[in-house]
C-alpha cells in the first residue's frame, strides 16, 4: 500500500481529522511551530538574590521582568536615556548621533515615526507575541507584502517597474505550460501514473491559468491594461510578459521573499512604534531600569560579580550573585573584564554586520497613484535594493517611506551622507517617475555608528541557509556564549538561532533565567 493510498483510507474511515494526524505523523505535514522555553522559577524563590542585568535591550528587560515575578532583586543598567536597544523608534525631536560626530535632528510631523531597528512581529513569534498581550500593547497588521509593489532592474523591460502580480503570476503561468508540455510529451511517464498524470494538467490548467490547450496566454491575475466598467467596458488581460525577459530581469530572490518562513503574512507591528514594547516593559519595571549608566567593569567575586559603571558621569558599583550579560559582543569585549579566556577568544572571532535605513517624510502618492497600500518594492540596484511602504495610518496624507535597508554594501559605505540620500531618492525616482522631489526630511540610520550598538546583528553571511561563515559562528564562539562564565550568563538574540529578531533576544533571556534558576537550586 502507498502512502497516498493509506491517507485515502483513513480519510475515508475517519474524515479529515484522522487524515490530517495520519499525515502529520509520517512527517508529510509540517510540526507546528515550537512554543517557547517554559520557564522553571518559582514565586519567591529569588527572594535576596541579586542581579545584575547589562543592557535595556529585549534581552535584558524580558530578564528583569520574568526574575522579578520570583522575587529576584534586579538592576538593568543601560548606557542609554531609553529602553530598548535596537529596538528604537525615531520621532520629531529625535536626535541620531553617530560615532564619527554626525547627528541628525528629526523634523518628522506628530504622530510620524521610522522604526530604525526592527520594525514587524512574525505570527510564528510567539514569545513577543505573548509578552505584547501581557503588557497590554496594542497590534496591528504589518502589511509586509503588495501584488501592486514594483520589481524594478536597469536590464529588462528598458527599466520600466512591473508590478508584482504580474511578474509572479506570468512566471507561474510560463512554467505551468513548459511543465504541461513536458507531461504531454511523456517525458516525466516514470514519475507519473496516467492517474497522476492527468491530475498533474488538471492542476496546472488552474495553478498557472493555462488555455484548455495547456498554453499559457496571460490572466487577469497578472493585472489588467483596463479595469471593468459600466456599460460595454470589459476588463482587458494584459499581454503576458516574455519568459526569456523575466529570467533576464533576475526578480526571483526578491518574487521569493514572501515565502520566507519569518515573512509569511501575516505580520504585526505594535500601533504607534515598535518602541512601543520595550516602553511598556520598563514602565512595569520602574527604577529598576537605571538609564544613561556606561558600564565599566564587569568583574568576579568569591560568590558573585561586580559591576563598574557611571551614573550620570559619577562612578557607582554595584554587587550582585549573578550578571546576566545582554551587551553586544563586541561592545561586551571591549569593557575591563574577567571573562574567562575561552569566553575572551570566542568575542575574538565574532563580527558584527551594519545594516542601514533611511526614511522620508512624504505625500502617499504610492497610495494615491499607484494602488500600494504596503509592501515592498524590489530594485535590483545594487545599494538601494528596495522601498518599503508604510501600513500604519493607510490613508492618511502623508507618511514615512523607507528606500533603503540592508546590510551596507561595500561601494556604499564609505560614500558621502548626501551621496547616500541621492541614491535612496534616485530609487523612488525610478519606480515613481517625478515623484522622488516629494521626499523631505530625510533619516539615515547606520547601525554601525550608532554609540554602544555599532553594528546590527552578529554576522553570518548573506543569505537564507547557513553558509559558510554561518556555521563557523555556530560550531565555534556559540557554543562559548551559551555556557554560563562562573556566575556571567549571556543573553541576546546572538545566543539563538533567531539572529536579528526581537523573539531570539526574549528566548535567550528565558534561556538564561533557567540556567540561573538551577543554579539556585543547586546552591
Amino acid at each position: 500500500m502507498t502512502r497516498r493510498e493509506l491517507v485515502l483510507r483513513v480519510g475515508r474511515a475517519g474524515g479529515y481529522s484522522a487524515a490530517f494526524s495520519i499525515m502529520r505523523s509520517m512527517g508529510l505535514l509540517a510540526a507546528p511551530p515550537a512554543v517557547p522555553e517554559a520557564l522553571r522559577i518559582t514565586p519567591g524563590m529569588g527572594k535576596g538574590t541579586k542581579v545584575a542585568i547589562l543592557g535595556a535591550g529585549i534581552a535584558g528587560l524580558v530578564t528583569a521582568y520574568e526574575m522579578r515575578k520570583a522575587g529576584f532583586d534586579c538592576t538593568v543598567i543601560e548606557a542609554r536615556e531609553r529602553p530598548g536597544g535596537r529596538n528604537w523608534s525615531v520621532r520629531r525631536g529625535t536626535k541620531i548621533e553617530f560615532t564619527d560626530g554626525t547627528s541628525q535632528l528629526c523634523d518628522f510631523e506628530e504622530g510620524h515615526y521610522f522604526n530604525a531597528g526592527p520594525a514587524r512581529l512574525p505570527s510564528t513569534h510567539q514569545t513577543m507575541l505573548g509578552y505584547c498581550k501581557e503588557l497590554g500593547v496594542a497590534l496591528e497588521v504589518e502589511v509586509n507584502t503588495s501584488r501592486s509593489t514594483f520589481l524594478e532592474s536597469d536590464d529588462a523591460f528598458g527599466g520600466q517597474p512591473i508590478e508584482q502580480r504580474q511578474a509572479i503570476n506570468d512566471t507561474r503561468g510560463h512554467v505551468s505550460e513548459l511543465l504541461a508540455k513536458t507531461i504531454q510529451q511523456g517525458s516525466l511517464d516514470q514519475q507519473l501514473t496516467s492517474e497522476d498524470r492527468e491530475r498533474m494538467l488538471d492542476f496546472l490548467e488552474t495553478y498557472g491559468d493555462l488555455q484548455p490547450d495547456h498554453t499559457y496566454q496571460g490572466s487577469l491575475r497578472a493585472g489588467a491594461r483596463q479595469l471593468a466598467g459600466a456599460a460595454d467596458l470589459t476588463q482587458v488581460t494584459r499581454d503576458p510578459l516574455p519568459m526569456h525577459a523575466l529570467l533576464d530581469a533576475n526578480f526571483w530572490r526578491s518574487l521569493m521573499f514572501e515565502e520566507s518562513f519569518d515573512m509569511q503574512a501575516t505580520m504585526f507591528q505594535p500601533v504607534g512604534g515598535m518602541d512601543r514594547i520595550p516602553y511598556a516593559f520598563a514602565q512595569s519595571l520602574g527604577s529598576v531600569v537605571k538609564y544613561g549608566c556606561p558600564v565599566q567593569e564587569i568583574r568576579k567575586t568569591s560568590n558573585g560579580v561586580r559591576i563598574v559603571y557611571r551614573e550620570r558621569g559619577v562612578p557607582q558599583s554595584l554587587e550582585a550573585s549573578y550578571c546576566v550579560c545582554a551587551l553586544p559582543l563586541h561592545i561586551a569585549k571591549r569593557i575591563s573584564n574577567d571573562f574567562a579566556p575561552r569566553v575572551r577568544a570566542a568575542f575574538d572571532q565574532v563580527n558584527y554586520d551594519s545594516a542601514f535605513k533611511i526614511a522620508w517624510e512624504s505625500r502617499r502618492f504610492w497610495e494615491q497613484e499607484n494602488n500600494i497600500y504596503g509592501g515592498i518594492s524590489w530594485l535590483t540596484n545594487p545599494n538601494i535594493g528596495l522601498v518599503w511602504y508604510p501600513s500604519a495610518r493607510i490613508f492618511s496624507e502623508k507618511g514615512i517611506v523607507i528606500s533603503g535597508y540592508s546590510v551596507e554594501p561595500k561601494q556604499f559605505a564609505p560614500l558621502s551622507m548626501d551621496a547616500k540620500l541621492a541614491l535612496s531618492r534616485g530609487a523612488v525616482e525610478k519606480l515613481h517617475p517625478g515623484r522622488s522631489h516629494e521626499l523631505a526630511k530625510p533619516i539615515y540610520v547606520c547601525w554601525g555608528k550608532i554609540p554602544y550598538n555599532e553594528g546590527s546583528w552578529v554576522s553570518r553571511g548573506q543569505g537564507e541557509r547557513e553558509n559558510a561563515e554561518g556555521a563557523a559562528y555556530y560550531n565555534g564562539p556559540y557554543k562559548e556564549f551559551l555556557t554560563p562564565d562562573d556566575r556571567i550568563v549571556f543573553a541576546g538574540d546572538h545566543c539563538t538561532h533567531v539572529i536579528g529578531w526581537q523573539e531570539g533576544a526574549a528566548l535567550s533571556a528565558r534561556r538564561a533565567i533557567n540556567l540561573i534558576a538551577e543554579h539556585v537550586r543547586k546552591a
